[in-house]
């Protein structure tokens, strides 16, 4: 149904900032072109670790953040639309990883909900 694609990944020195974006877009055998999304976000996954949630938006408005990154990145967007940014700043080498864009998604037909991906951005920060 729908297709993801993250930009703004890059090289940053520990202390610098970086803002990733998200936009879904329907894919060409898509049938409901107003899916209802519950919540959209940003998973990371670094070597040798496995994937965790590192910040989402409901679409009311909720927010969550994994404490690692509490008070040092901020996620906004358009839930509705599935755009989502993240605001990353004081970044650490320990934020190295490949960002995920993630939307959760009602499925059309039946109850219940889907998970969407992007192919994800590397993110690394140099100390």
């Amino acid at each position: 149904q729908l297709q993801l694609m993250e930009t703004g990944g890059g090289l940053v020195q520990a202390g610098g900032s970086l803002r990733l974006s998200c936009a879904g877009s329907k894919r060409s055998d898509s049938i409901d072109p107003n899916p209802v999304v519950n919540a959209v976000g940003w998973y990371r996954q670094a070597p040798g670790k496995q994937r965790e949630l590192v910040a989402s938006v409901t679409s009311d408005g909720t927010t969550h953040y994994a404490d690692s990154v509490k008070g040092r990145f901020t996620v906004s967007g358009h839930v509705g639309a599935i755009t989502v940014s993240l605001q990353m700043t004081n970044l650490e080498p320990e934020d190295t990883a490949v960002y995920y864009c993630n939307a959760v998604v009602r499925k059309t037909f039946s109850s219940g909900y889907v998970n969407y991906w992007g192919q994800g951005t590397q993110v690394t920060v140099s100390s």
